[in-house]
């Protein structure tokens, strides 16, 4: 029976951290990948998984450790970006520095395996109560931002000049995103980890992206793929004994690998 696997606490708690995740990635990877943002995602879950190592290392939170690493170095990014000094380069330089000081650190510190592996490449196993009040949290932030400022981020998305010369707060609204963006990053550690991160924020949205339709259908399509790959995704790894975060991204893959053979037949 497929109802049996929630008779386990641990996938109850997988499962509920996941959908958290499905309902808040898409929203911010349509936004990154129309900003043409989409690599920034993948630097950030580099920075979150050296925040995890400093985290393991000094007996603190990794996913709060990963939250705090993201979104220093997410404004500083858009620091970088607004004074026209951004480009791909300051991303790679992020990315491989990250990933070099987890590399040095976790060296430093063979005493710890702590569901290493869980962390980069996610395990249900490894969400627990803590991570999923800290995921709450962070989501709860993430949608009242996006609530609060959707017309500036819209305006701010497709055009930035114009909304700057209409006096809008471009920067704040950017420094905001870029927030919000970090956070998406860090809920998504325990339910794909570190290296995954950036499949579950990006493939919905272009997935959703293929549809050619408005911003708001673009959203709410996003949303479903999510949801159905991570719940598709949960269930399959438990059935089939498989790592949750890898079958997640795979389901993904497949969703976009079928919309975009759909929409290029319209």
């Amino acid at each position: 029976m497929i109802f049996e696997l929630f008779q386990y606490s641990f996938i109850s708690r997988g499962l509920v951290a996941g959908l958290i995740m499905a309902v808040v990635a898409p929203l911010i990877g349509v936004f990154l990948v129309l900003k043409r943002y989409s690599l920034i995602a993948d630097t950030l879950s580099h920075v979150s998984l050296a925040g995890i190592a400093f985290g393991l290392l000094f007996g603190i939170h990794p996913t709060l450790t990963a939250l705090i690493a993201t979104v220093i170095t997410a404004l500083g990014l858009e620091g970088l970006r607004q004074k026209r000094l951004y480009s791909e380069s300051a991303l790679a330089i992020f990315l491989s520095g990250s990933l070099a000081l987890a590399v040095v650190i976790f060296g430093l510190a063979r005493g710890f395996n702590a569901n290493l592996l869980g962390y980069l490449f996610g395990s249900i196993l490894t969400v627990s109560q803590s991570d999923l009040w800290l995921m709450a949290g962070s989501s709860l932030i993430i949608l009242s931002a996006v609530i609060i400022f959707f017309k500036e981020l819209v305006a701010v998305t497709f055009d930035e000049e114009a909304a700057r010369v209409a006096g809008l707060p471009v920067r704040l609204v950017n420094n905001i995103f870029i927030v919000v963006a970090a956070l998406a990053v860090s809920m998504a550690i325990p339910v794909v980890g570190a290296l995954l991160i950036a499949a579950l924020i990006v493939i919905p949205a272009v997935s959703a992206l293929q549809l050619r339709r408005n911003l708001f259908w673009t959203i709410i399509y996003a949303e479903i793929f999510s949801v159905l790959a991570v719940i598709s995704g949960i269930i399959l790894s438990f059935y089939f004994d498989l790592a949750a975060g890898g079958t997640i991204v795979l389901v993904m893959l497949l969703i976009f690998a079928l919309v975009a053979s759909w929409s290029s037949k319209k």
